[in-house]
């Protein structure tokens, strides 16, 4: 018998005075841990198969189970850490390259967390948001720099395609196929009750989704999954994947387990196939390419839809939006590098990439230098966890934020980081039809509801507290943040003062 050099990560505590062998934990495990013994009559489980989802937890009838980290460690090394180590018995056992889901969870600073929000008090007065009006309409697309009027004065509509988003927030691109056909429905339904949008990610819309075009954002990626007119018309937006936050410069890779019938004909590929998107798209490799891609994409809509670019938060992220903001689009989506993504290789996840705030900044910055700001809306994404983080966002110089991890734990994702195996016991992640029916639509889509419906009081509360009453005054207003704990290079990046000064 092969050594086992890998000691299982977690450790199942199951309290046998308080379990009565009901077995749901057995029923409800995807990954098969818990069994019943007949020999000795109790559940036993098979710790090496835990990741820590906390199914059988939640769903335990008596509060029997507890799921901690396994004490067992390697000795003590600050270089070679136990999850290095861990790493390299993997890839010596299997030759493989490791994978993991979720966005990158290694300890760099959060800026986030690192700024603070101004208040007002005696010269500026609060508002209550309660009792005043309080604007929290976002529109995207290209603006005007000058207003024409005719001869008798009234104004002259000359703006491109428009997005009009009731709170500043969208939910984020994540396909089907990535994802099951109850959460796709949650977000669908959940983006049209609230007036704002979603993004089908890579993988085509299903036909019963095509009910909610017009809060709909349909994706167009180097794989071209599911792309065709009626599809490209379905929408309310049209946008081009270049790259994302978790995975910068690498393309995607949806298992053939995930395949299933239904996404094998929305994707326009054979059932059980690997869906492997190229890294680069195989028709741009140059400013001048994309404008082609955009000006196709707008003749194939009639004009009627903006186009957005997505791209990943890499050094070079100004000049590059610099570039797109030039080419032709309307909106620039940024994703930063703590983005979350069904499945990524561990290495590009961890060590590629920068953070969203930095981007942000150093793009708005770069736009509003060159004069062409009002060319293209801002939208960024990448770990936006509150309405904290969206107001920070916007006074950063964002027209407007993507969420997509935060959308899944409104969905009951316990951030296991396991998406890619096609079997999230929260029937989120997953094709399988068992736990794809553990995610209600009608319980999903109301939480999101939810979520959004509150941050959106709380951003109201803090724009009310800066005296600022519309989301217009607030972007690109950073006089209203203050740094703490920052050197003076990241305070210049970010355009930020310290606090108190």
């Amino acid at each position: 018998m092969p050594i086992n050099y890998i000691f299982p990560q977690f450790e199942i505590l199951r309290d046998q005075t308080r379990c009565i062998k009901c077995r749901v934990c057995e029923k409800q495990c995807a990954n098969e841990v818990h069994r019943y013994d007949d020999d000795y009559k109790i559940m036993i489980a098979d710790e090496s198969k835990c990741v820590n989802c906390h199914r059988c937890v939640a769903l335990c009838p008596t509060s029997a189970l507890r799921i901690i980290k396994n004490p067992h460690s390697f000795r003590e090394n600050s270089n070679w850490t136990s999850d290095t180590i861990t790493d390299i018995y993997k890839q010596a056992s299997t030759a493989g390259v490791l994978l993991s889901s979720m966005g990158n969870p290694m300890s760099y600073p959060v800026y986030w967390d690192k700024l603070l929000i101004n208040a007002s008090q005696v010269t500026n007065p609060s508002i209550d948001p309660l009792r005043e009006p309080m604007e929290t309409k976002t529109f995207l697309g290209a603006k005007k720099h000058v207003i024409k009027r005719d001869d008798k004065g009234n104004i002259i509509s000359n703006l491109s395609p428009q997005l009009e988003l009731s709170t500043p927030i969208m939910f984020s691109a994540m396909s089907y196929g990535s994802l099951s056909y109850n959460a796709h429905e949650s977000l669908a339904r959940a983006a049209k009750n609230l007036g704002i949008l979603y993004n089908t990610g890579e993988g085509g819309l299903h036909e019963d989704f095509y009910q909610y075009g017009s809060n709909t954002i349909v994706q167009v990626a180097s794989g071209r999954f599911g792309v065709h007119k009626d599809y490209l018309n379905a929408g309310a937006a049209v946008e081009i994947k270049m790259g994302q936050g978790a995975k910068p410069g690498i393309g995607g890779h949806l298992p053939g387990a995930k395949i299933t019938e239904d996404v094998s004909k929305t994707r326009m590929i054979p059932i059980g196939t690997d869906a492997i998107s190229p890294a680069p798209h195989h028709d741009i490799y140059s400013i001048e390419d994309l404008n082609q891609l955009e000006m196709s994409l707008k003749n194939a809509t009639g004009f009627r839809k903006p186009v957005i670019v997505k791209i990943a938060a890499v050094h070079n992220v100004a000049a590059i939006a610099s570039g797109i903001a030039r080419s032709g689009a309307d909106i620039i989506a940024i994703d930063g590098f703590r983005g979350g993504t069904g499945a990524a290789p561990i290495r590009i996840r961890d060590n590629v990439g920068i953070p969203i705030e930095l981007a942000l900044a150093a793009v708005d910055t770069r736009l509003r230098n060159e004069g062409i700001r009002d060319n293209v809306s801002l939208v960024v994404g990448g770990s936006i966890r509150s309405s904290a983080d969206i107001v920070k966002a916007i006074a950063l110089g964002a027209d407007a934020v993507y969420i997509a991890t935060a959308a899944l734990l409104a969905l009951g994702c316990h951030l296991c980081r396991t998406c890619y195996s096609g079997k999230c016991n929260w029937g989120i992640a997953t094709q399988r039809e068992d736990l794809v029916k553990r995610l209600n639509p009608e319980v999903g889509y109301q939480r999101l509801i939810n979520l959004i419906t509150a941050w959106n009081h709380e951003i109201k509360e803090m724009m009310g507290g800066m005296g600022i009453n519309s989301i217009e005054a607030l972007k690109g207003n950073r006089f209203m943040l203050r740094g703490i704990g920052l050197n003076q290079k990241e305070l210049d990046i970010l355009g930020v003062r310290h606090a108190g000064e």
